[in-house]
């Protein structure tokens, strides 16, 4: 038990973070509320990276401490801490201002337990604590937009978790265990694992925005708060996939689940991308923009137990995701949320506009970016696996993702200048950290890539 505890104090420390950070609010605090929330993310990183290289399970297997849930952690926390920054530039001085800060660490912890859950039980209360405490997050400004928005969120959420746990009982009658490593062993009972897959992908495909369980996306980043529009479109995205791979390194080959997760993956993209064509709000732009890039994520899936690049590439590209999707998040706070705010953006405020356009070719995947290096990975997995066509089909969503997000960086150079009021410095404070992240990340990766090969 003790080693078990030991090895679960990163968790521990983000769930002592969200109580700590209540307790502050109840007492009208909303400052301490959030220096201790930022002070437990802090901590609980630097607990994680002792952990860095470990591979094993605690508590008979049911969660696993390994690539996936440790990385999820280095991720996942920082990013965490960037949306309270931005959630105290949008929230501050508003009612109950502290349990906004209490509510992201704990949809953060939901996120973690589905990114080391090695047992059903685990998939159900992580999916189920997101879910709760996101839900709450989108009505947060208490407005018709946000109620609307927060009630979609809630039905849709609600069906895909009841569906998603009454399908597991098929796998747990299959395997007569709750434990995801007991599904290699359930070849001999196909429809039950059918049945339980097309279950778990509902549920996680719901939180990770896969088409077509994507419905609740445009209205919940629209109606809520800007900050959690920007968590919302990583951490439990992140934390959703992160579950996926870890059901299908485990998953029977003779489930079909690789040409399900292809045929998913192609829906997420190219919907994704046109829908984004037609949007005037920049924040619904980049909500199907997450669908879209939700659907890169899976080709690092199909790929599992096929190619070496595959548990990599998906690493790789939630941390190359993350900095870039919150950097633009995070300029869309300091500038507006339509596409006229964006006009001339490039010329009024220089630094800005060129972290925005390279926040913005990141999620394209070019060079030397970030987001170029996760998808070259991500493509290179695929074609590994002999998905090649699969790879082609997410090149060509690469174009069309550059058509997308042109639609905001052309304004931004040709259009009349638009007067801006000065950011909150921790808006201006995520942006800086997003870029930084952004350009370092890829630079460093393809300079070790280049070395190893030399």
């Amino acid at each position: 038990m003790g080693r078990d505890l030991a090895l679960l104090i990163p968790e521990i420390a983000v769930l002592l973070a969200a109580v700590s950070a209540l307790i502050a609010e109840i007492l009208r605090r909303p400052r301490a509320s959030l220096a201790l929330a930022m002070l437990g993310l802090f901590v609980a990183t630097g607990l994680t990276i002792r952990l860095v290289g470990t591979d094993t399970t605690v508590f008979g297997g049911s969660f696993r401490i390994d690539a996936l849930s440790i990385w999820a952690k280095l991720i996942l926390l920082p990013a965490t801490m960037l949306s309270l920054l931005l959630a105290s530039a949008e929230v501050r001085g508003t009612v109950r201002e502290g349990t906004v800060y209490s509510l992201l660490c704990l949809a953060t912890v939901g996120a973690l337990i589905l990114a080391g859950a090695g047992d059903m039980m685990f998939l159900v209360l992580g999916l189920l604590l997101t879910s709760l405490a996101t839900f709450a997050l989108v009505a947060y400004p208490d407005d018709d937009p946000a109620t609307e928005a927060a009630m979609k969120y809630f039905v849709f959420g609600s069906v895909a978790g009841a569906v998603m746990t009454f399908g597991l009982t098929y796998w747990f009658g299959a395997a007569g265990s709750t434990m995801i490593a007991d599904l290699e062993g359930t070849e001999a009972i196909p429809l039950a694992v059918i049945f339980g897959l097309v279950a778990v992908i509902v549920g996680l495909g719901y939180k990770a925005s896969l088409v077509p369980f994507h419905f609740w996306v445009p209205d919940a980043y629209e109606g809520g708060p800007l900050s959690v529009a920007a968590f919302l479109s990583v951490v439990p995205k992140v934390g959703a996939l992160f579950a996926l791979t870890q059901v299908f390194r485990d998953l029977p080959s003779e489930s079909g689940g690789p040409a399900v997760i292809a045929g998913l993956a192609v829906l997420s993209m190219t919907y994704g991308y046109l829908a984004a064509l037609v949007q005037d709000n920049v924040v619904r732009l980049l909500a199907y923009s997450s669908i879209a890039q939700s659907g890169y994520f899976l080709l690092g899936i199909v790929a599992l137990g096929e190619s070496s690049f595959a548990l990599p590439s998906i690493i790789f590209f939630a941390a190359a995701y993350a900095a870039m999707n919150l950097g633009a998040f995070a300029v869309i706070a300091a500038v507006g949320r339509t596409l006229n705010d964006f006009n001339g953006l490039g010329r009024a405020q220089p630094l800005v506009g060129v972290a925005m356009v390279l926040f913005l070719l990141s999620l394209v995947g070019i060079p030397p970016l970030a987001g170029f290096v996760g998808k070259f990975l991500l493509f290179a997995a695929a074609i590994h696996a002999q998905f090649t066509w699969l790879a082609v089909v997410a090149i060509l969503n690469s174009v069309l993702a550059l058509a997308v997000y042109m639609r905001i960086i052309v304004p931004m150079y040709r259009q009349e200048e638009v007067p801006h009021d000065a950011a909150s410095i921790w808006i201006d404070i995520v942006t800086l950290t997003a870029l930084l992240a952004t350009v370092t990340i890829g630079l460093a990766a393809q300079f070790f890539f280049v070395k190893s090969m030399a």
